[in-house]
């Protein structure tokens, strides 16, 4: 028996042994191909050119590479050897599987709007971070064989997130900080009520016969983001410091500006007085989108400088998926009125050239600070209410 249980335990070492080998040679292979970033390249010149039916090609390459790249994180997951390594693998996962349509979502925007510098900025941050987490999969590769060899060193810290990518200059020279018990609890309202917008939201989402929809997949992305920050305000998450929390605030504002693109996708179907109202309210969003990005890369010193941040941070945050719950059930409901009138969508033919007609991206967002504004930027709440009842009495 004593035997027959030696040799057990030596056949399951050799077969852990052999399936280190095959996921690591899986993995540094995978980065070998795709470290050149062919496809990010070819979105980039497409999308500057306008050329939908080259961002459609490359935006299928892309997704094969994600598909990919997400298997090979999950296979690493289990042989991480530790927790913070394998924390590592999951996050890995989750950023190249949200990452992967944030890119392609934005190489389509400028595909429609070519002469768009914020639509080509905008792909610049997503490329950046795709990039960024390429490099940081390759460090994880190596922090596995290390420990699987036995050459750990105890005193290395271990990422838990992945680090902020070049478009984040200011969030690199910062100092993470953890807050101390006193100040989660005095966020705790600020977290809950974050908390409940997010599940909010997700109903809302829930409740669109078209999953796919622009609107529901970006306003999905939010809501989870705010789940994070929430989960931050208890000291718990996936966020573990206020340098995460930065960074999340910095990505969940870009992605509340992909939003307001589908926001003026959407409101080309709709007549003058509902598209009006509409504009109204994603020009309220993109100033507070705006302002959260602005505030996260403001560089601070000191805690209680830091603390203030946070509070802002999350207090914006709100306030952002406040708007985006108060839309998604008039978006919805103005949706099924005008998919029931087939000739006032027209053809995708007639969509693209509706698109291609419309302002730019940039003129929409530019002209967010000019029109009835008070000294923050902000429209006032009568007029939010005002816009909103328009909406809900079609």
């Amino acid at each position: 028996m004593e035997v027959a249980v030696l040799k057990t335990c030596q056949s399951i070492s050799d077969l852990r042994r052999k399936l280190h080998k095959v996921a690591v040679g899986r993995a540094s292979d995978l980065l070998k191909v795709h470290g050149e970033h062919l496809p990010l390249r070819a979105l980039k010149a497409a999308g500057a050119e306008g050329n939908l039916e080259a961002v459609a090609e490359s935006s299928r390459t892309l997704t094969e590479q994600k598909d990919q790249l997400v298997e090979t994180c999950r296979l690493l997951c289990h042989i991480s050897g530790t927790e913070p390594l394998e924390i590592t693998c999951i996050h890995a996962e989750e950023t190249f599987h949200v990452i992967g349509p944030q890119i392609i979502s934005a190489a389509q925007t400028l595909a429609l709007h070519p002469s768009s510098k914020i639509a080509k900025e905008n792909l610049e941050v997503f490329c950046e971070a795709w990039e960024s987490q390429l490099c940081d999969m390759a460090l994880l590769l190596k922090e596995i064989n290390d420990v699987f060899e036995g050459r750990r060193d105890d005193k290395r810290p271990y990422l838990s997130l992945p680090r902020p990518g070049k478009h984040s200059v200011n969030l690199k020279t910062a100092k993470a900080v953890k807050l101390d018990a006193e100040e989660q609890t005095s966020m705790a309202k600020l977290g809950l009520e974050l908390r409940l917008l997010s599940s909010d939201v997700d109903s809302e989402v829930e409740k669109w016969e078209e999953q796919e929809h622009g609107i529901v997949r970006h306003s999905q992305s939010l809501a989870s983001m705010a789940y994070s920050m929430y989960l931050f305000t208890r000291g718990e998450g996936l966020l573990k410091t206020t340098l995460d929390l930065f960074h999340q605030a910095e990505v969940l504002s870009e992605e509340g500006l992909q939003l307001c693109s589908s926001f003026r996708t959407f409101s080309s179907q709709l007549v003058d007085e509902e598209k009006s109202a509409l504009m109204t309210q994603t020009e309220k969003l993109v100033t507070l989108c705006q302002q959260l990005q602005m505030g996260a890369r403001t560089p601070v010193q000191g805690k209680t400088a830091t603390f203030q941040k946070v509070d802002s941070s999350i207090q914006m945050s709100r306030n952002l998926m406040t708007v985006v719950l108060s839309l998604l059930p008039v978006c919805n409901k103005l949706h099924k009125k005008y998919k029931s009138e087939p000739t006032s969508l027209g053809s995708p033919q007639d969509w693209r050239e509706r698109q291609e007609a419309s302002p730019s991206v940039k003129d929409d967002e530019a002209s967010v600070s000019s029109k009835n504004t008070n000294g923050f930027g902000v429209k006032s709440m009568e007029q939010h209410m005002a816009a909103l009842n328009l909406l809900e009495s079609k």
